[in-house]
C-alpha cells in the first residue's frame, strides 16, 4: 500500500497528519509513505526526519495523490484539492460533511472511500479521533477569548480573573462534552466566573463534583440560555453532535443582548456553529464584530498550536493507520466495527445516516 501525505493547504494549517514516527511504523509494516516537501515543517518536523524514517518525499502535491492508494491529511480537502483527487481512492481525514455539501458533491461522484476521523469509534461508543483536537479547542478557546476581550482587540476590558476587590469575568460555557469541560477547567484556572450549561445531567454532576461548587452547572433551556449568555463576558459554544450538523443554540437576539465588546468563540464551527451569528472566519482574519460583540469562529482553531495538535492527533490515529496498512483498506473496515463507523463515503453514496440527513440524501 502506498500511503500519501500532501501538505496541508488551508490558511494558517501548520498540523500533519503523520510523524516521523508513525512514518517509521507504516514504512515496518510494509507501507511505502510518500510526503511533500516541508509538510511537517510548521509543526517541527524536517525533512531529513521523513527521510530517515524511510519515507519518500516529492515536491508536488499531485505526485503524491496520483500515486496513493490511500490519501492521510488533517483537514477536509479543498477546492483546489478536488482535481487531484483520483476515482475510488480512499481518504482519511477530518471530512466534516455536514457543513460540506460542495465536497460531499466530489466525494460521490468520484466514488471516494471517505473515512472520516470525526466518526471513528472506540470499543465504548466513544470518538477517539475527535478527542484529542476538541480538548485542545477547548483549551484554545479560553485563551483565545481572553485575548480578544482586551480593549486593543475590540473587547470589552475584562480580566478574565480580575483583582482583589474586582468582579472576575463571566464564562459561559454551553456543552459540557469533552471540548466544554476542557474549556471549563481552563476557565476555573484562571479565576473566572464559570456556568457551564448541557442537557446531560450526568455531565453537569460530574463538573459538579469535580469543582466543588466553584463551577455554576445549569440544565440547558432556553431561559437559562438567554440570561446567562446575556451576562457573559465570554461565551463558548461547545455544542457537538458527531457528524451532524451543530444545533443552533443561541440566537441572533440572545447575542444583541450582550454587552458591547463581549466575545464568543464558537468551537462547533466544524459543523455549521451553534451560535446563530457565527460565520467561519480564518487565521488570518479571526474575528468579526456583530452587535457589538466579538466573534471568533476559525474551523482549524488546533493549527495554533501546530506541534501539540499533530502529535496528540496522530497517537490517536497510530492504531488506526497501522491497522489500515498492516490488513489492507477493505479487510481493516472489515474486521474492525469502530474503524468502518468513520466511513462517510463508498461507492458512490453518503453512508453515514447522520451525514446523509444534514445533507439531504437520507
Amino acid at each position: 500500500m502506498t500511503i500519501g501525505v500532501p501538505k496541508e493547504i488551508k490558511i494558517g494549517e501548520t498540523r500533519v497528519s503523520m510523524t516521523p514516527s508513525l512514518c517509521r511504523r507504516c514504512v515496518s509494516l510494509g507501507g511505502r509513505v510518500l510526503i511533500q516537501k516541508s509538510a511537517g515543517v510548521t509543526a517541527g518536523f524536517t525533512d531529513a526526519e521523513y527521510r530517515a524514517a524511510g519515507a519518500t518525499l516529492v515536491s508536488e502535491a499531485a505526485r503524491v495523490w496520483r500515486a496513493a492508494d490511500l490519501i492521510l491529511k488533517v483537514k477536509e480537502p479543498l477546492s483546489s484539492e478536488y482535481e487531484l483527487l483520483q476515482e475510488g481512492q480512499a481518504i482519511f481525514t477530518y471530512l466534516h460533511l455536514a457543513a460540506g455539501p460542495d465536497l460531499a458533491k466530489i466525494l460521490i461522484k468520484k466514488r471516494i472511500l471517505g473515512i472520516s476521523y470525526e466518526t471513528v469509534e472506540g470499543r465504548d461508543g466513544s470518538f477517539p479521533l475527535l478527542k484529542p483536537m476538541s480538548q485542545i479547542a477547548g483549551r484554545l478557546s479560553i485563551q483565545i477569548g481572553a485575548y480578544f476581550l482586551q480593549s486593543q482587540h475590540g473587547g470589552s476590558g475584562v480580566l478574565l480573573g480580575g483583582i482583589p476587590g474586582t468582579m472576575p469575568g463571566h464564562v459561559v460555557v454551553v456543552g459540557a462534552g469533552n471540548s466544554g469541560a476542557h474549556a471549563v477547567q481552563m476557565a476555573v484556572g484562571m479565576g473566572a466566573r464559570v456556568t457551564v450549561l448541557d442537557l446531560d445531567t450526568r455531565k453537569l454532576e460530574a463538573l459538579d463534583t469535580e469543582y466543588r461548587g466553584r463551577v455554576v452547572t445549569l440544565m440547558s433551556n432556553p431561559a437559562n440560555v438567554e440570561s446567562e449568555v446575556a451576562d457573559a463576558d465570554l461565551l463558548i459554544g461547545a455544542v457537538l453532535i458527531p457528524a451532524a450538523k451543530a444545533p443552533t443554540v443561541v440566537s441572533r437576539k440572545t447575542v444583541a443582548r450582550m454587552r458591547p465588546g463581549s466575545v464568543i468563540v464558537d468551537i462547533a464551527i466544524d459543523q455549521g456553529g451553534c451560535i446563530e451569528s457565527i460565520r467561519p472566519t480564518s487565521h488570518q482574519h479571526p474575528v468579526y464584530a456583530e452587535h457589538g460583540v466579538v466573534h471568533y469562529a476559525v474551523p482549524n482553531m488546533p493549527a495554533l498550536v501546530g506541534r501539540t495538535s499533530t502529535l496528540g492527533l496522530t497517537q490517536a490515529t497510530e492504531p488506526f493507520v497501522a491497522m489500515l496498512v498492516r490488513r489492507g483498506v477493505e479487510r481493516a473496515l472489515a474486521e474492525h466495527e469502530g474503524l468502518a463507523m468513520g466511513v462517510n463515503t463508498k461507492g458512490g453514496r453518503i453512508t453515514y445516516p447522520a451525514v446523509a440527513a444534514a445533507l439531504g440524501y437520507a
